[in-house]
């Protein structure tokens, strides 16, 4: 494998002025920055918002018995600004909590507890990768998470959390077509259920080995 060279770093920016715009559950910085072209000039100064917010974890909670995958369904109000219907389908996902020191791993178990009220037996990481990075700190390790998903419930999420999550438990097909035909239309679970369609038999054999944790 040919590895990409990337000739940029950090050093490779002038930060200008930063200033905070919004405290709330997630912070706003305005920058003034320049930075270095790839034909060693600088840019001119210009501005960005920056959104700061946690790390965070999701998890494709797989049950290589049934060869089933647990979806989840809830409000999101990214999609109600667009105008579309806002109940999206997705995966487990979660932010790091800053008051409590947690391993990635137990992060996607509470999560899915909560979630799901599933236990997770066996994860098989993904990927690591920042979700929006021309706006968002947002940084995302992605897990294959094995379950019993026989064991699912129909409602579940955390009332204080203003969580009202509806589980559905589908086939590793049907949940591949929802993805194709753009039912599933976030990027968190696409990327997860395309990983895994194109890894299906491998993932299959892999968890179907592993003992729980």
């Amino acid at each position: 494998m040919t590895i990409i060279k990337q000739s940029m770093s950090t050093k490779d920016v002038k930060i200008k002025s930063k200033t905070l715009l919004h405290d709330g559950f997630c912070k706003v910085n305005l920058y003034e920055i320049q930075q270095k072209c790839f034909d060693d000039s600088w840019s001119s100064i210009y501005t960005r918002e920056c959104i700061i917010k946690a790390c965070a974890v999701g998890a494709l909670p797989y049950d290589p018995i049934l060869d089933k995958v647990v979806l989840i369904e809830q409000f999101r109000i990214g999609a109600l600004e667009r105008k579309v219907t806002p109940w999206l389908i997705e995966i487990v996902a979660g932010i790091a909590d800053q008051k409590h020191a947690e391993s990635d791993e137990d992060l996607v178990k509470r999560e899915m507890k909560e979630e799901t009220d599933l236990e997770v037996e066996k994860l098989l990481p993904i990927y690591d990768y920042f979700t929006t990075p021309g706006c968002l700190t947002e940084r995302l390790k992605l897990f294959c998470a094995k379950v019993d998903s026989s064991k699912a419930p129909q409602f579940c999420g955390l009332k204080q959390e203003h969580e009202d999550i509806k589980i559905h438990v589908v086939s590793t097909q049907d949940a591949f077509a929802a993805v194709r035909c753009g039912q599933i239309n976030n990027g968190l679970a696409i990327i997860a259920l395309q990983w895994l369609e194109l890894n299906l038999e491998n993932v299959k054999r892999q968890m179907k080995d592993l003992g729980p944790d």
